[in-house]
């Protein structure tokens, strides 16, 4: 038997409930110093505890207004127009003068490789001949006896083909065909009388998707012995399309590098269009409409009225335009991928500049 006393059964009840009481008081004592306490750590914690906590995301930025993305949209558009036309190294498509040599019209045409600037800020490579894009513009008479004389400056065999011309077939420009290719370093002569007039082209026939594309091209155009009535005018300009590796080219350049035509109100001006590309070229002119009197140097018929002519790869299209509405108008090609973007217009894009 135990030696201490028992306690009385009253005196247990409420001692247990006592200790009852103690206890939850104590408990809940407990907890809430182990909460200030947890919080106290939380404010306490390490700086590197702080930055391991991945910042909260910044509010996404606003979506600028439809007015503010038309105002930036049409700034560009802007400029682009101010800058027509704006100016550039090199100018292709010049007249080149012969030499005579008893009797015969002399041309010498050198291929070689030069850098181009297309429009401002971007130069590209060029096979030319010459040192200009297109090449030099040849201009002779029917019935004139012609010589060409070709020096190859690449580093690869070229030759030039009279796109048009109805020569002997000796002097047609196909290597393995009717000549052996001009190799690198050599030089190769051609020669015949000035055959069937009107508006016809030159350009490499060996390697010709890549020579061509590059600048390998120009303009050969026979001047009738007598000119029709509605042959004459003012102004004759040739304008030239390609899109081979210079992108979409007027004349060996893009807008706004592109050269405006001009005229006087009232005049008359001839345009002789060449297509030296691998695509078709619907060219509009705001405005004024144009009369169609040629194609492939052949006269037409009938002469018909248009504003949007097509014009396929190696067609040549001659048309007159009376100016009588005076103003800038617009020129260009009318598949409108070639001509502008969101960034404004580019490409093939000029102008006609009736002044009063």
């Amino acid at each position: 038997m135990s030696d201490i006393p028992a306690a009385p059964v009253g005196g247990a009840l409420l001692t247990r409930a006592g200790n009852r009481r103690t206890f939850l008081r104590s408990t809940a004592v407990t907890a809430v110093l182990a909460g200030a306490l947890s919080a106290c750590k939380r404010a306490g914690a390490a700086p590197e505890e702080d930055e391991a906590r991945p910042a909260p995301a910044p509010a996404p930025a606003a979506p600028p207004s439809p007015r503010a993305k038309a105002d930036a949209m049409d700034a560009m558009h802007e400029a682009r127009m101010k800058a027509f036309p704006a100016k550039t190294a090199g100018k292709g498509n010049q007249p080149l003068e012969p030499r005579i040599e008893k009797g015969v019209k002399v041309f010498e045409l050198t291929a070689s490789k030069v850098q181009w600037e297309v429009e401002p800020g971007r130069t590209v490579e060029a096979w030319t001949y010459n040192g200009q894009v297109p090449g030099p513009q040849i201009r002779v008479r029917e019935g004139d006896r012609v010589r060409v004389v070709l020096e190859n400056q690449l580093d690869e065999s070229t030759s030039i083909h009279f796109h048009g011309l109805e020569i002997p077939n000796d002097q047609d420009g196909v290597p393995f065909i009717t000549q052996p290719p001009v190799k690198p370093g050599e030089r190769y002569t051609y020669e015949f009388t000035a055959p069937n007039p009107g508006s016809h082209m030159y350009h490499s026939h060996h390697d010709s998707t890549r020579q061509v594309g590059l600048g390998l091209l120009g303009a050969f155009i026979i001047e009738p012995k007598a000119l029709r009535p509605i042959e004459r005018v003012d102004h004759d300009y040739v304008l030239i399309l390609n899109d081979g590796a210079h992108g979409f080219t007027l004349n060996g350049k893009s807008f706004p590098a592109t050269e405006p035509l001009t005229a006087k109100l009232g005049e008359k001006i001839r345009i002789r269009f060449m297509n030296e590309g691998i695509m078709i070229h619907p060219m509009h002119l705001h405005g004024i409409h144009m009369t169609v009197i040629d194609r492939d140097g052949w006269p037409l018929p009938a002469p018909w009225k248009c504003d949007t002519l097509n014009i396929a790869p190696g067609e040549r299209w001659d048309a007159i335009v009376h100016c009588t509405n005076p103003g800038t108008w617009a020129f260009h090609c009318h598949i409108l991928p070639h001509a502008e973007g969101d960034h404004g217009m580019f490409g093939m894009v000029t102008a006609l500049v009736v002044e009063k």
